[in-house]
């Protein structure tokens, strides 16, 4: 038998269920509206997740005082229903707040009803970001937040132009102003943007699509809902655009729902397609959610098949937790409405009341912050805090994840690798292999001329220098060739390209081969759009810039003058021997050489008998060894060592600046041998003469504006005219000088440089450059090729080929001023000599005074300062005799010693003077005398007594 638990333990769990029960039946239900397309498959999956939400919020916090009470209305797809629903449901059920509203145009109606009601709006799938409101809450990812992952794309790739693609409602336009600025940042540009109505028909559709066709830009961006996008993408390839070369990007949109796609036609039709795709974090306890939600959405849905939960279905079950949350937190108390001071009862507006807990409940759900199945939860400004993007790319069945994109470090292969680094990275090697549109690995380059992918490339016809453009037709064959100078640089150029441009040449040419006209008529034909690019010597202009685009030049610029030159000297060559050096140069030489002399003398004067003698003597010395060592022609003996320190530095120089204005002066004296008679335009002016352009040349209007006048201008075709006109001169009916850009002229001293000389550039020009039609794509990658071909040193083996010099112009002179030697060139030199000869005086003073010292001592000390001054000087000019005796060979000295002997030196020496007497050497005791026979002159006998101590001198 059953036994019953003791009366007393019975009381007491009868009172704990009373009381369990009692506190469930005191829970504060709150009213809350759910506004959805129950008919759609977001509608079904929003509310089954809201569903679930509530019930795992309330099981996981049953001790929750209040509950959310749903009152669900059907929106059927119709922004005038969703609207009167949410009205409804304010005026009549008195909800607190309204959850859904599937389409950013529905939230645009019923924001405005929650900010006059104080109603908390909250949806999960409006995106568009002009909705804005007090009371309106994003639980999404705002459409903005991903533009500029779209434009790291962009950039990535090296893309310079996109075209979106929207939809024209509230969705497709909100993130178009967003889309526009984030392009302009990284140097892309919108050139168009298409605009497909939300009930477009297939007709409408396949319109567009072909004028997207015609277009250049092959980069598209897609901003619409799948419903819509599904049959873009299928027109798209019915007619071709879904092939190689075109980039298609979706933005998340789309990418969101690829996953749960229920049609395998539709990724079918879009294989290739780039998308950005909402990233949410894979957690346990999302693995556990979706497999609870796939079994409960079947039961209740069970004409449904193969469905995928989304991340609109996270964001709604987040949504709905988030609300539980904040309304526990205000408590039941203040939800309450009142009603709104007014006499405009008319209409249901009018009336509203007001709710007295809305703003507490939306300052809660403010700071809400939890851990939901989308991610970190938390609201600012009304908007979810979420913008990590996956990149994937449609392949076969489904998408397949290529990288991602972040804020702080832009593209990334994996998300997990980046959580330590701040690198922002633009570079499409951070992404997956890529099987773009066409099941190519290529990535596109963007964007294409022609359909067929063939430019047409219009060549002018010439007459004369043909070595810049040369058109032969062979009528036997029926086809043309074009070579050239320009046409081998414009080869050269596409072949650097980073991709393969087809091209074919049209000569500008009538049917009967003749020139069909100017170089603007040329020009002309591009901006018409009868040709893709123009080809040949064609200048840069500025009216012909106003209606085409130019690349970079890939010739010379400037405008030059070809005039003949003279064959005999200057007449004004006197003084041609001053020119090579600048005049600072001239006067700091003199000075150094006057310096170096005072230097020399001054350390040499003491001791060295060629500089000792009268004033006039030693000053014309020092001179004369000076300006002597300029030819290295000085046979004074310098014996000290600091002297000839200096004279080494001294001779350095000299010999540098002697070689270097030898070489200058032989340049002056060739280059004066070839002069032009004339330099100057204003001279041409003020004779009269006639001068020369080529027929055609924009030169005319130039030489016009100059002021020469039509009957002083004459023109040629070829560089043999042009020879025939300089050669008869201005008196013979010819020209003076010839005008013309610098590439002509340095064409035509090739063969012609022994007669003629260059003058340079007159006038501004830029140089030759190939024409694109406005706008063109391929002019900045062509300007870049043109530099990689310069770089790369390809043009000037061109130039070698084109313009390659005759026999007789190996070395072509150009006129011009020569280099003259200026003191900067040498003022190194001359630091080296002026430090190393003042260091020797320093050295040499030094040096004396110590020996002397005694002489500014010993002096009587009433003496002045003046008057020892002079007693240094005194015996500064005294000869040194003990230096002579280690220095001077052919000069004799007695000193007293303190010996009782006395030393009489005798040296063999080649003395300057032949009756000089050189003494012998004896040793003789003190007070005799010591006797010198001659030695350099046995025919004189003269002999000199001297006393020991006693200074000996040669007898002459």
């Amino acid at each position: 038998m059953i036994k019953c638990p003791p009366y007393p333990v019975f009381l007491l769990l009868l009172f704990f269920r009373i009381f369990l029960a009692m506190a469930q039946n005191t829970t504060i239900p709150i009213n809350v509206g759910v506004v959805l397309d129950l008919d759609s498959r977001l509608g079904k999956i929003g509310l089954s997740c809201i569903n679930m939400a509530l019930s795992d919020f309330y099981a996981s916090h049953s001790n929750y005082n209040t509950r959310l009470v749903l009152h669900t209305r059907d929106s059927t797809r119709d922004v005038v229903v969703a609207a009167d629903a949410a009205l409804d449901l304010i005026k009549n059920v008195e909800v607190q707040a309204i959850i859904g509203l599937k389409s950013s145009k529905q939230a645009s109606f019923v924001i405005d009803v929650g900010d006059k009601a104080q109603v908390p709006i909250m949806s999960f799938s409006a995106t568009s970001p002009s909705l804005r409101g007090s009371y309106f809450f994003r639980i999404a990812q705002n459409d903005s937040s991903q533009v500029r992952a779209i434009s790291t794309i962009i950039q990535a790739f090296g893309w310079s132009e996109a075209v979106p693609i929207s939809v024209d409602n509230e969705f497709g336009e909100g993130v178009i102003p967003y889309l526009t600025t984030a392009l302009q940042e990284v140097g892309a540009r919108i050139p168009y943007w298409s605009v497909i109505p939300s009930k477009a028909t297939d007709g409408q559709i396949v319109a567009e699509l072909y004028r997207l066709m015609s277009m250049q830009t092959r980069v598209f961006i897609v901003h619409m809902l799948p419903s819509l996008g599904s049959r873009f993408f299928a027109k798209a390839k019915d007619i071709g655009m879904m092939e190689e070369g075109n980039v298609w990007i979706t933005t998340n949109g789309m990418a969101n729902s690829f996953s749960t796609s229920s049609s395998s036609v539709d990724i079918d039709n879009m294989q290739g397609v780039l998308g950005l795709k909402t990233y949410v974090p894979n957690t346990k306890e999302l693995e556990n959610f979706r497999a609870r939600w796939q079994t409960k959405f079947q039961q209740d849905n069970p004409t449904i098949l193969n469905v995928k939960l989304d991340v609109f279905g996270l964001w709604a079950y987040d949504a709905a937790w988030a609300l539980a949350l904040a309304v526990e937190k205000v408590g039941g108390t203040n939800f309450s409405f009142r009603k709104m001071n007014s006499s405009h009862n008319s209409t249901d507006l009018g009336s509203l009341e007001v709710s007295q807990g809305g703003p507490e409940l939306v300052r809660e759900l403010s700071s809400t912050r939890f851990r939901g199945l989308s991610g970190d939860f938390s609201l600012i400004n009304g908007q979810l805090q979420s913008s990590t993007f996956q990149v994937v790319n449609v392949n076969d069945n489904g998408e397949r994840g290529i990288g991602y994109w972040t804020p702080q470090n832009g593209l990334v292969r994996n998300i997990i690798s980046t959580r330590n680094t701040n690198r922002y990275s633009t570079s499409n090697a951070s992404l997956g292999p890529i099987i773009w549109p066409g099941d190519t690995t290529l990535a596109p380059r963007g964007w294409q001329i022609r359909p067929n992918g063939t430019i047409k490339v219009l060549v002018p016809v010439k007459v004369g220098f043909e070595e810049f453009v040369t058109v032969r037709h062979d009528f036997s064959t029926n086809t043309t060739k074009v070579t050239g100078f320009c046409i081998e640089v414009f080869d050269a150029v596409i072949k650097a390209l980073p991709y393969p441009v087809p091209y074919e040449f049209y000569p500008f040419a009538k049917p009967n081969g003749k020139i069909a006209g100017r170089y603007n008529d040329l020009v002309n034909q591009v901006f018409l759009g009868n040709y893709d690019a123009a080809v040949g010597d064609i200048t840069i202009r500025a009216n012909r810039s106003l209606y085409v685009d130019f690349s970079l030049p890939f010739t010379e610029s400037g405008i030059s003058m070809v005039v003949p030159i003279k064959g005999k000297h200057d007449a004004k060559s006197t003084w041609v021997f001053l020119k090579p050096l600048t005049w600072d140069l001239w006067v700091t030489s003199g000075c150094f050489f006057i310096f170096i002399g005072f230097v020399v003398w001054f350390l040499e004067h003491p001791i060295n008998e060629d500089f000792r003698g009268s004033p006039h003597h030693q000053i014309g010395t020092s001179f004369w060894f000076a300006f002597s060592t300029m030819v290295f022609a000085h046979r004074e003996r310098v014996v000290s060592n600091l002297g000839r320190f200096v004279v080494i530095i001294w001779c350095f120089v000299v010999l540098v600046l002697t070689q270097s204005y030898t070489a200058s002066l032989s340049s002056i004296l060739t280059i004066q041998q070839l002069q032009p008679i004339v330099t100057d335009v204003n001279l041409l002016l003020k004779n009269g003469d006639n001068v020369g352009y080529q027929a055609g040349s924009f030169i005319y209007e130039i030489l016009s504006q100059l002021g020469f006048q039509d009957d002083k201008l004459r023109t040629y075709r070829s560089a043999e005219e042009l020879d025939e006109l300089l050669r008869n001169g201005n008196e013979n009916g010819g020209i003076s000088a010839a005008f013309d850009e610098t590439p002509y002229m340095k064409l035509f001293l090739a063969t012609y440089c022994s007669k003629y000389t260059l003058v340079e550039p007159t006038f501004k020009a830029d140089g030759f450059a190939f024409v694109f039609q406005k706008g063109s794509l391929l002019t900045l990658d062509v300007s870049t090729a043109i530099t990689q071909v310069h770089e790369a040193y390809k043009m000037k083996a061109i130039e070698a080929k084109w313009f390659k010099k005759k026999a007789s112009c190996s070395n072509p002179n150009t006129a011009g001023s020569y280099d003259t030697l200026s003191l900067d060139s040498f003022w190194g030199l001359f630091i080296v000599a002026g430090v190393a000869s003042s260091l020797s005086l320093l050295i040499y003073v030094a040096m004396f005074l110590y020996e002397h010292g005694h002489i500014l001592t010993c002096v009587d000390s009433k003496a002045s300062f003046r008057t020892r001054i002079r007693e240094v000087l005194r015996a500064y000019d005294q000869e040194d005799k003990k230096s002579k005796k280690d220095n001077v060979q052919g000069i004799a000295a007695v000193e007293s010693s303190p010996n009782t002997n006395c030393l009489c030196l005798r040296r063999p020496s080649r003395s300057r003077h032949p009756n000089k007497i050189v003494p012998e050497i004896v040793l003789e005791e003190e007070g005799t005398t010591c006797t010198q026979p001659s030695e350099l002159n046995p025919n004189v006998q003269a002999t000199q007594e001297i006393e020991c101590g006693i200074e000996l001198t040669a007898i002459t």
